[in-house]
């Protein structure tokens, strides 16, 4: 069952545009960009057949060429990653049974959430699309109270019933707890990563499906299969000591930088 990571960027973000060419400078001072960053992550990620970077724009396509990177061009009517990875697997040349959306704007993505994720879709052959949870720790947690009280959409979070299927993603902090119970609120609170894993079937299928409220309001991709009743697995796992974040707004670049290696 061969895997294909597929990296989506684009260059009109609407709340960063240009966001995969931000330069990061990591502690020892080296600086690449946002793009490039993921790229090299993505590539670490073990069992892995093929990594591509799928984008509309010629910028991040010559700059991902100059780094390495495999790249297939996409139109500039997707809507939003999912779509882009929808289309680029005409673009392939080649078949897979797995194909992983990894966000190009999350460098600090472990390869192992990744693999876990991989490993989930193997052992269970009934589940189409799969993706990351992670319990805050009080950082994260901290981050993302911040965020919101500040106005700013930051991360996202995942709540999910006993058997890991998700129930609701959201860009507000939830479940929601008291302030007054914040020191022991982010032991039941979820990161949601944003990768996720797909069959074929479940991908080629993503742009038909309709787009409903739920999806339009929160701004996730990822609403539109549980709006239309198809089942996401939540697949838990361990940071193992490190620090996980997306680059949402231009505060993260620093939060990004502080804990990149």
């Amino acid at each position: 069952m061969k895997t294909c990571i597929i990296i989506p960027a684009r260059y009109a973000s609407t709340r960063y545009p240009g966001k995969p060419l931000v330069p990061i400078t990591a502690r020892d001072g080296t600086t690449k960009t946002l793009i490039q960053r993921s790229w090299e992550r993505a590539s670490q990620v073990r069992g892995v057949s093929r990594v591509v970077v799928a984008t509309d724009d010629v910028r991040i396509r010559e700059h991902a060429e100059s780094f390495g990177a495999d790249v297939v061009m996409t139109s500039e009517t997707c809507g939003n990653g999912t779509e882009r990875c929808a289309e680029a697997i005409a673009s392939l040349g080649e078949d897979f049974g797995i194909f992983v959306n990894f966000q190009g704007d999350a460098p600090m993505t472990p390869p192992w959430f990744v693999e876990d994720l991989i490993e989930a879709m193997k052992k269970r052959p009934e589940v189409e699309v799969a993706t990351p949870v992670l319990n805050c720790d009080a950082e994260t947690f901290s981050h993302f109270v911040k965020d919101r009280s500040e106005g700013r959409v930051g991360g996202t979070t995942a709540v999910f019933d006993a058997a890991m299927r998700a129930l609701y993603f959201s860009k507000e902090v939830l479940p929601y707890s008291d302030p007054g119970t914040h020191d022991e609120a982010h032991r039941f609170v979820y990161h949601h990563v944003g990768v996720y894993a797909y069959r074929k079937t479940a991908l080629v299928s993503y742009p038909l499906m309709e787009k409903r409220p739920l999806e339009k309001l929160e701004g996730l991709e990822q609403l539109r299969f549980l709006e239309n009743g198809h089942t996401v697995l939540c697949v838990p796992v361990d940071a193992r000591g490190e620090s996980f974040w997306e680059l949402n707004n231009p505060v993260d670049v620093k939060r990004i930088e502080e804990h990149i290696k």
